[in-house]
């Protein structure tokens, strides 16, 4: 098995729960507050930290408490911080989310995940390996992923791309990536509501993604995996865990359906508390 390196954000998830949204100009009562680490960077690679070993993170927070909690974290679930960057004068970066009726809205504000750049990142993968697969999300800078792409593409490891949150891919990077995983919405914006299509035309290669539904993806012709369907707490970071467990799973060479069944597996203990990483499994959980 090779090494999993995780390049994304990493953050401090501020949430609220409340039973009613406010509209335009009104203020009303919410009925809980609690902060969590989060980042889908981080959520990711901890989704992978708990179910193997070798996981790594290249990232950068801010020089203030929030950036020592989210290295602390990291290290607490077995994830290698040796590659995260602290940057001086700035702040970490935070997510602030509304869990609404079994669902949940959020704001995302990047702050030192800006400083996640191509002339910080290439140095630090360069110590990586043909074989290593490496996991990125689009919460850092469209440039990285382009220079990452391209230089995983020319050295022989290979790359999950998580589309999330949502903007547009240059079909050049979705050509290169191996594997590409949105959701349903982030798949309709990617391929203008013509997915089937875009399955097969994507054989092996498009996994996207239905919550507690499962997973499709197309071989020699279109494949649905069911998902496991638990009662909901909170499904903040159950898509990073998807990820995060693929990675896994694909590096152990698992075929792709398992591989899916296993992330899907996966996913469905992580909406079962609050929080993005407060109910992510670990092995002994799936096995």
């Amino acid at each position: 098995m090779g090494n999993i390196v995780v390049i994304g954000s990493a953050s401090i998830d501020l949430v609220v729960k409340t039973s009613v949204l406010p509209n335009t100009g009104e203020t009303v009562m919410g009925d809980t507050f609690f902060t969590n680490p989060g980042g889908k960077g981080a959520n990711q690679a901890i989704a992978a930290a708990r179910l193997s070993d070798k996981v790594y993170m290249i990232g950068a927070v801010g020089e203030d408490a929030h950036g020592q909690q989210i290295i602390d974290n990291l290290k607490q679930n077995n994830v290698d911080t040796y590659f995260m960057d602290t940057i001086k004068n700035e702040n970490s970066g935070t997510a602030h989310i509304t869990l609404y009726e079994n669902d949940n809205r959020i704001i995302v504000v990047p702050g030192a995940n800006n400083y996640v750049t191509p002339e910080n990142v290439l140095p630090k993968i360069k110590q990586f390996q043909a074989g290593d697969i490496i996991i990125m999300q689009q919460e850092i800078p469209e440039d990285t992923i382009t220079a990452v792409v391209n230089y995983a593409s020319n050295h022989g490891m290979k790359v999950i791309l998580n589309p999330a949150p949502y903007r547009p891919l240059n079909p050049e990077i979705i050509s290169k990536v191996d594997w590409l995983t949105p959701n349903e919405s982030e798949s309709q914006l990617l391929f203008n509501h013509k997915e089937t299509q875009a399955l097969a035309q994507l054989p092996n290669k498009l996994i996207i993604t239905q919550g507690a539904l499962g997973a499709s993806f197309y071989n020699d012709s279109q494949y649905h995996i069911d998902g496991y369907r638990r009662d909901v707490i909170d499904t903040t970071g159950a898509g990073d865990t998807f990820n995060g467990a693929l990675a896994v799973a694909l590096n152990e060479n698992k075929a792709l359906a398992d591989a899916i069944d296993f992330a899907n597996l996966a996913a469905s203990f992580s909406i079962t508390d609050y929080g993005a990483q407060g109910a992510m499994p670990y092995r002994k959980d799936l096995d």
